[in-house]
C-alpha cells in the first residue's frame, strides 16, 4: 500500500514552510489526498519516522502536521492505554514479531487524557520481512459516545415505559385472582378493560422498538402494493370520531387527479396514525390533511405524491424544528415515547420519501411527507 508522504524537515530549504503531504501510489490513482479521508491519518517509515499527517489526524490529536512530519512516531503521536503505559513502547512494531500484521482498533489516550480509537497496519515488503512502513488510523470516540448514550436513553425509556402498564396488569390479575368472589361484574369488566389496554400499551411499545432496530440496521422491508391514500386517511378520521372526537375537527383535501401510489400500506397506516395523534393530542383547533400530486422525491419520476398534515395549535419551536426527528423528542408532556416521528422519518425514508416540519399557516405544526409513486416495473 502506497501512502501519501512529506520530506523530513531537516530536508527543506531553509526557511520554506512545511510541504503538505502529497498523494502518491494508489492514492494517488485514484485522485485522492489523503487530506481529503475522514479518518485520521499516520504514516511512519522504516525507521519509525512519521511522513504523512493528515488533515483529520490533526484535528483529533490538536496537532499540527508541520510539527509531526518528521518526529519520532512515539513523540509525534505519544499514545498511552488506559493504564497508562506507552503504547508503542508497549507494541514495539519494529522490533517485535516479525509475523505481526498490525494492531487492532482499540480506545488510546492522546496527552490530556482524551480517548481516540487507534488501529495500526504493519506494511512488510515481504512476510516476516522488516516493517517498511508503519500506517495508523485514528477516530474521535464522539460518535461511539453518542451511540452509547443514545442506547443507554432507549434502555432507561423502555423501562420506564414497560414499568407502569405491567405493573398495572400484574396488579390487577393478582386482586383478580384473590378476590374475585369479592367483586361485581361491572368491577371485573374494569378491571380486566384496563389489563386490556395495558396489554395493548406493551404491544404497541414492542413493535416500536423493532421498528427502531430495523431502521438503525437497514433492514425494514416495504412491500409495495397500490395504496388509496384519501381512504386510508379517511379510515383514520373515521376512528377518531368513533372515539368521541367531533367530526368537523378534521378537514380532509384531496386535489385530483392523483398518481397511482404504490407503498407499504400497513407502515403507511402507522405514518399516519403517528402524525394525526400529535396533531390531535399536541395540536389545537381544525386538523387539516392535504393530499396532493407533487414533484417526485426519486430521480427518474415526474410525480409523487404528497400529505400535509397541519393543526392550529402553538406549533413547534424554532429552536427545537432539528430534533423533532430524533429520537426521544416530545412535544409536550402529553405522554408518548418520543420514538413515534423518529420511525414515521424511517418510514418514509424507507420508501424513498421525505419528510419535514414547520408552522402551519393556522401557526400550528405542518408536517408534509412525500412519496415517489414506485411503480413496479411491469407497469412502466
Amino acid at each position: 500500500m502506497s501512502v501519501g508522504t512529506s520530506s523530513a524537515p531537516g530536508a527543506r530549504d531553509a526557511g520554506s514552510p512545511p510541504a503538505a503531504p502529497r498523494p502518491s501510489g494508489d492514492l494517488a490513482d485514484l485522485g485522492i489526498d489523503p487530506d481529503q479521508l475522514p479518518d485520521g491519518l499516520v504514516v511512519a517509515d522504516e525507521q519509525g519516522r512519521v511522513i504523512c499527517f493528515n488533515a483529520a489526524a490533526e484535528r483529533i490529536t490538536a496537532v499540527r502536521a508541520r510539527d509531526a512530519l518528521g518526529q519520532r512516531l512515539e513523540k509525534a503521536l505519544p499514545l498511552e492505554d488506559l493504564e497508562g503505559r506507552r503504547w508503542w513502547q508497549l507494541t514495539d512494531p519494529y522490533g517485535g514479531l516479525a509475523i505481526r500484521v498490525g494492531q487492532p482498533e482499540r480506545n488510546l489516550l492522546l496527552p490530556g487524557g482524551r480517548e481516540v480509537l487507534v488501529s495500526a497496519r504493519y506494511v512488510r515488503t515481504r512476510p516476516t520481512g522488516p516493517v517498511r512502513r508503519l500506517i495508523v488510523t485514528l477516530r474521535d470516540t464522539e460518535a461511539r459516545r453518542r451511540t452509547e448514550r443514545s442506547h443507554a436513553e432507549l434502555i432507561a425509556t423502555v423501562a420506564h415505559e414497560l414499568r407502569s402498564p405491567l405493573t398495572s396488569v400484574k396488579g390487577f390479575t393478582a386482586t383478580l385472582l384473590a378476590k374475585w368472589e369479592r367483586f361485581t361484574d361491572d368491577q371485573k369488566r374494569l378491571m380486566l378493560e384496563t389489563v386490556d389496554a395495558d396489554a395493548d400499551r406493551v404491544t404497541r411499545l414492542i413493535a416500536e422498538l423493532l421498528d427502531i432496530s430495523r431502521i438503525d440496521s437497514g433492514r425494514l422491508e416495504v412491500r409495495r402494493q397500490p395504496v388509496d391514500m384519501g381512504a386510508a386517511v379517511g379510515r383514520h378520521i373515521q376512528a377518531y370520531v368513533a372515539a368521541g372526537q367531533p367530526a368537523d375537527r378534521f378537514l380532509l383535501r384531496v386535489q385530483q387527479p392523483l398518481p397511482d401510489l404504490w407503498a407499504d400500506p400497513d407502515k403507511i397506516d402507522q405514518v399516519l396514525s403517528n402524525l394525526l395523534e400529535n396533531a390531535v393530542r399536541h395540536g389545537e383547533g381544525t386538523v387539516t390533511i392535504d393530499i396532493t400530486a407533487t414533484a417526485s422525491p426519486r430521480e427518474g419520476e415526474d410525480i409523487g405524491t404528497s400529505v400535509t398534515v397541519s393543526d392550529e395549535g402553538p406549533g413547534i419551536p424554532e429552536e427545537s424544528m432539528n430534533r423533532v426527528f430524533t429520537r426521544f423528542w416530545r412535544g409536550s408532556k402529553r405522554g408518548g415515547t418520543g420514538l413515534g416521528l423518529y420511525i414515521v422519518k424511517g418510514i418514509v425514508e424507507a420508501h424513498g420519501g421525505t419528510i419535514t416540519v414547520g408552522r402551519a399557516p393556522g401557526a400550528g405544526a405542518e408536517f408534509r411527507f412525500t412519496l415517489p409513486v414506485a411503480a413496479p416495473a411491469y407497469l412502466a
